[in-house]
């Protein structure tokens, strides 16, 4: 019998205020119920892993009466309006119970944490999901939107991972020349059409922003193979591992003080290129329990002086933005101070600087080796898709295979 899984991941900048301009959305996270800190794989045949927490703070003169619509979505994360996928009767949690917050919080008023699937709410199509929270008096407007997958596996996948050199590349520093290679064989069961099958992603650690993709073509670095009847195998190659995550912990009430704060005391971060990390949550975040009278928010102040010359922008991108890397995250420049301020609520969070280059409303030219660092010993876990065409309900995209398998031990 197939298992079901559940991966979930969450927006968390985002927010809008509604057309009363009084509710903000904040600190939204989307979980496993029992680790708040990883990616979360929700497995609906294991009662261990059975549980997805959506979980967030409100900012309100009053208890707003909000709702979760969960909607199917395309391989682009748009929502399909085929009236098939709709899920009519399960696709909305009506009337979410709020807590007061205590007195003591700054930065907001309200907590809400609700598990799912329940008895209102089911996600029966295997693919991308996405989901909008909306005050039920407010119309269509958004307050915030979280993203998560679910898992059909109907393949098993056999995923290797190996260590390599880049094939063709002499960079400056041999550090660069570091890769890791990633093969995923399987078999399809008679059941399904070779030529339906669509491609391969793979997710770096929480990074659904930049996937790899793997087609059914033969690129410089990407490779397939089909023995033209049900075995498949899809290569890739290159992929720069990077290094663990740097931390901001911001949970001693005495040091980090609201309003405002800075994210390291003992020192002003500089390069990590040739330093390796050893702990990180794989790109989580730690929250302390909204009942404690000092979770509060508090601004802070990131700081870097790079010692190299950095001809691009710096941005600040972590758990806090859904690892994102935004225009509104680019650090400012003060005679090669580089500094940033956002608003936290206390916990422990995960994070990196990156360069690019601002380009419209987007980040181009993304590096996020110049002061990280390029390490095979740097621990990720690595989600890998696949994908199938499903011809029911008019034909839709659907994963048919999952699985993980975690770097750093080569």
């Amino acid at each position: 019998m197939p298992s079901f899984l559940l991966f979930l991941f969450f927006y968390f900048p985002f927010s809008w205020l509604t057309y009363s301009q009084s509710i903000l959305i904040k600190s939204l996270r989307t979980y496993n119920s029992i680790d708040q800190t990883a990616a979360p794989i929700i497995n609906m045949q294991d009662k261990n892993l059975s549980s997805l927490t959506i979980e967030f703070d409100v900012q309100s003169d009053y208890s707003p009466n909000l709702i979760i619509n969960f909607k199917y979505c395309d391989q682009q994360w748009n929502p399909i309006e085929n009236i098939f996928l709709l899920n009519p009767g399960y696709n909305t949690a009506y009337n979410l119970w709020l807590e007061s917050l205590p007195i003591t919080v700054n930065g907001a008023r309200y907590h809400y944490i609700g598990h799912f699937p329940n008895k209102d709410v089911t996600f029966p199509f295997s693919g991308k999901w996405k989901y909008f929270i909306y005050e039920q008096a407010g119309g269509n407007n958004v307050l915030a939107t979280g993203r998560f997958v679910v898992i059909n596996p109907q393949v098993n996948l056999h995923v290797s991972i190996s260590k390599d050199r880049l094939e063709g590349i002499a960079p400056d520093n041999s550090e660069l020349g570091r890769a890791i290679d990633i093969s995923t064989s399987f078999e399809l069961p008679d059941s399904l059409f070779p030529e339906n099958i669509m491609h391969l992603e793979i997710i770096e650690n929480q990074k659904f922003d930049y996937p790899f993709i793997i087609k059914k073509e033969i690129t410089n670095n990407r490779f397939y193979s089909w023995d033209g009847f049900s075995k498949f195998n899809f290569t890739i190659r290159d992929i720069l591992p990077g290094n663990n995550y740097r931390q901001v912990n911001l949970l001693d009430k005495n040091k980090y003080v609201p309003p405002l704060t800075n994210a390291h005391f003992e020192r002003i971060e500089t390069s990590d290129f040739y330093k390796f990390h050893h702990n990180d949550f794989k790109g989580g975040s730690k929250l302390v329990n909204y009942k404690d009278d000092y979770a509060q928010y508090m601004n802070v102040v990131f700081k870097i002086r790079p010692l190299e010359n950095i001809n691009s922008s710096i941005f600040l991108v972590g758990s806090f933005n859904n690892w994102q890397v935004l225009p509104s995250y680019m650090l400012s420049d003060d005679n090669g101070l580089m500094s940033i301020t956002i608003e936290l609520k206390r916990g422990v969070y995960d994070y990196q600087y990156v360069t690019g280059i601002v380009s419209s409303d987007s980040v181009k030219d993304i590096n996020w080796l110049t002061l990280e660092g390029n390490f095979w010993e740097a621990k990720h876990d690595y989600h890998v898709f696949l994908y199938y065409q499903s011809q029911n309900y008019g034909g839709y995209p659907t994963i048919i295979g999952y699985s993980k398998i975690t770097s750093g031990d080569l």
